[in-house]
């Protein structure tokens, strides 16, 4: 098949089942990528040709991370989880359209049908799909150099493993695909979480041996070795091995002449941070990020959302973070917030901030919280102040382990409020939805720690069911 074939590929693409069916050139740039300065030639090429030449595959690899960056879970788009989990939480209020997607995470009131729950597992599964694309094309190549084979599988790996951790946080058990057999694809049926949980971290330590510490652009816009270890920490505190947890996080955390908070918490969402271990690039030269043009409003009422004032109201008043990261929009004798993390929304002429995914505070939130699970008090507490001193405050007077823990939880929702979902996913794993969403959104339900499974899917491949309990 030729790639100029591929626009008329990706306008059937969605009519398919979306774990089954996606041409390999979906991965394949024409000249819109942003991520490295790579195009391909005007000139038709043979899909299987991609694979033969460092320029064409490192294309197609990169396609997937702008994939990423505007569709499924990662986006910065209303659709992304930055979003739509935090409307489903207790982060964001919903000001826009009563009858959208969002209304309904706001709400919770998903249903089966609901399409922004589809397209979650939709642009999930195609970016998998193209993952595995790659690692089969490089893996087969005959022209490829070895250190590049295991740059370009690395990375599709890490990214693999990445989706599959997020499709999991939203639908407990699914399926895990390594491959692009369609007719495995076709039938396959879902594995338990910590199934998944095993995959994932299986994935990631081969990925983490495959890549270098070195970033293949000044711009952390490529994931490395480092970036596999990150999320492979979280992983591992997810799966509750907090002494393999830890030590990760720690081999991320003593890299110094990579990795360093800045002292002006303002300068952490710049592209060139210190803090960023893996960020996403606009789309275009002087784009502001799409978490920028999604969260910042002028005047009010809010257009779609705004932050929910009681997580406004648990930032303490001196807490830098509070200052910088969130700003008060008056009109008349009303006020709403809107997170500022991101402070361009227009284009300027120069991209000032890039998408981040992966930073340096999550680990030491991560290594806090394995510390203390594994009785060290005195580790855990001096992560925690190492967050909270850069934000501006005294180091935390939490003296049991059950005050240390609640700091850590809280610092997380102070850190990582409306970075892809963080708060949902932390309250579902400490076993704290219930009480603390039940509490302040009336239609929350016990069963809204999942997602429900897209009806589309199940109808198209009825070895994903049953479907999930309550829908």
């Amino acid at each position: 098949m030729k790639i100029n074939f591929i626009k008329h590929r990706i306008s059937v693409l969605y009519s398919c089942p979306s774990i089954i069916l996606i041409f390999l050139s979906l991965t394949v740039l024409f000249t819109s990528c942003n991520f490295t300065e790579v195009d391909l030639p005007s000139s038709q090429l043979n899909a299987d040709a991609v694979f033969e030449d460092k320029n064409t595959a490192t294309a197609a690899l990169v396609e997937i991370y702008s994939s990423m960056r505007d569709n499924g879970v990662l986006s910065g788009y209303p659709s992304g989880t930055s979003a739509q989990l935090g409307l489903y939480t207790d982060e964001l209020d919903f000001y826009g359209i009563p009858a959208s997607g969002s209304a309904s995470f706001f709400n919770n009131t998903l249903l089966p049908g609901t399409s922004d729950v589809s397209l979650f597992w939709r642009y999930s599964y195609n970016q998998i799909y193209a993952a595995n694309a790659v690692i089969e094309g490089v893996t087969k190549s005959k022209s490829l150099k070895q250190i590049d084979k295991e740059r370009l599988i690395g990375e599709a790996i890490f990214i693999r493993a990445l989706i599959h951790l997020y499709l999991t946080g939203l639908f407990g058990d699914i399926p895990y695909i390594e491959s692009t057999n369609y007719q495995e694809n076709s039938k396959v049926g879902r594995q338990p979480v910590q199934k998944i949980y095993e995959h994932i971290k299986d994935d990631l330590i081969y990925a983490s041996s495959l890549l270098t510490p070195e970033y293949t652009t000044t711009e952390r816009i490529r994931p490395n070795k480092w970036a596999a270890n990150t999320l492979l920490a979280r992983v591992l505190l997810y799966m509750k091995q907090w002494n393999e947890s830890s030590n990760v996080a720690s081999s991320v955390i003593n890299e110094k002449s990579l990795y360093n908070l800045p002292a002006d918490p303002a300068q952490l969402f710049l592209k060139g941070s210190p803090s960023t271990i893996w960020q996403l690039m606009p789309a275009n030269t002087g784009n502001p990020t799409l978490e920028g043009n999604l969260f910042i409003f002028k005047s009010g009422p809010p257009p779609s959302l705004a932050l929910n004032n009681t997580l406004v109201n648990s930032f303490n008043s001196s807490d830098l973070r509070k200052k910088y990261w969130i700003k008060q929009i008056t009109t008349g004798t009303n006020s709403w917030y809107h997170a500022y993390k991101y402070k361009q929304d227009t284009n300027s002429g120069t991209s000032s901030e890039y998408s981040i995914v992966l930073r340096l505070s999550e680990l030491y939130l991560i290594r806090s919280e394995a510390r203390l699970m594994s009785g060290d008090y005195i580790g855990s507490k001096e992560d925690i102040n190492i967050i909270r001193n850069y934000a501006g405050l005294g180091n935390t007077d939490a003296s049991n382990d059950t005050e240390i823990l609640n700091e850590v939880l809280l610092q997380r929702r102070l850190e990582l409020f409306c970075e892809f979902g963080h708060r949902f996913f932390d309250l579902k794993r400490t076993q704290r939805l219930d009480a603390t969403l039940g509490a302040v959104k009336p239609g929350w339900d016990t069963h809204d720690r999942l997602l429900p499974l897209p009806e589309s899917e199940l109808s198209l491949n009825p070895n994903l069911k049953p479907q999930n309990e309550g829908y």
